[in-house]
């Protein structure tokens, strides 16, 4: 398992004192120049709507707060805001590219895409699995890359079959359920798991265990919103429809 030592190569840097966090902002010209490109190629080539536009880039912020604002620094610290960090890309960023890229992934892979899914979440969230993903460069981008393009993979198979509510609505709750599970584990743990962040919390005012419970509860409330939000909005879209076929049916 990875030491604090080992964070020294991290990607976002060693973990930053308290006072130096609010200039700890990630300038990696590497990762600024890729998502330039991205956004450039996207509003160059896309024959996408305006709202779908607004969703790419709102996705395209919600990274540049994942990777470039100082919740970057603030993850090698902290746990919690490795969580908080995932959470804001498979839970707000991944539906909005869905929404905005094309639909590459066929609504009938939604079970292979949600079986995917979470499995990385549960691989890359493993003690050993997370204490070699932080180690270095390489490591980290794979986690990270995979755990965006799964949850993106996710959302687009759901959203290619919103007109199958009942199926895409369970596959949602049973996302949730899952991600319940693996915070409740997180969160009611006897002992700190995670190596990386057993010397880097207490400068923030928590000791290992208080930022891993706190971990826990974030992936278990406001990681879950994004969920729940697609739940009702499909229930009540769903519900609508059978009341128009009802009153058509009727009228018929």
């Amino acid at each position: 398992m990875a030491g604090p030592e080992a964070l020294d190569l991290a990607y976002c840097g060693p973990p930053p004192a308290p006072g130096q966090l609010v200039t700890s902002w990630n300038l990696d010209p590497v990762l600024l120049g890729v998502l330039g490109a991205a956004t450039a190629l996207y509003l160059w080539r896309s024959q996408g709507t305006g709202g779908q536009r607004t969703a790419f880039l709102s996705a395209q912020a919600v990274l540049i707060i994942a990777f470039v604002s100082p919740l970057c620094a603030l993850s090698v610290a902290l746990f919690s805001a490795r969580i908080a960090h995932h959470m804001l890309m498979v839970a707000v960023a991944a539906p909005l590219l869905a929404y905005a890229l094309p639909r590459t992934l066929p609504g009938r892979w939604l079970t292979a895409a949600a079986l995917g899914h979470m499995v990385l979440l549960w691989l890359w969230h493993a003690p050993l699995a997370y204490g070699w993903a932080v180690e270095g460069v390489a490591s980290y981008w794979l986690m990270e890359v995979t755990l965006l393009a799964s949850a993106v993979a996710f959302w687009s198979a759901a959203l290619a079959r919103r007109a199958e509510a009942p199926s895409v609505i369970l596959a949602l709750i049973l996302t949730m359920a899952q991600m319940g599970l693996l915070a409740a584990l997180i969160t009611f743990a006897q002992q700190p798991l995670f190596g990386p962040h057993l010397a880097t919390t207490q400068a923030f005012g928590l000791t290992p265990l208080e930022d891993q419970q706190l971990a826990g509860l974030i992936m278990w409330a406001p990681g879950a919103l994004p969920y729940f939000a697609a739940v009702v909005w499909l229930a009540a879209r769903w519900l609508k429809g059978l009341e128009n076929d009802e009153a058509m049916a009727w009228r018929g």
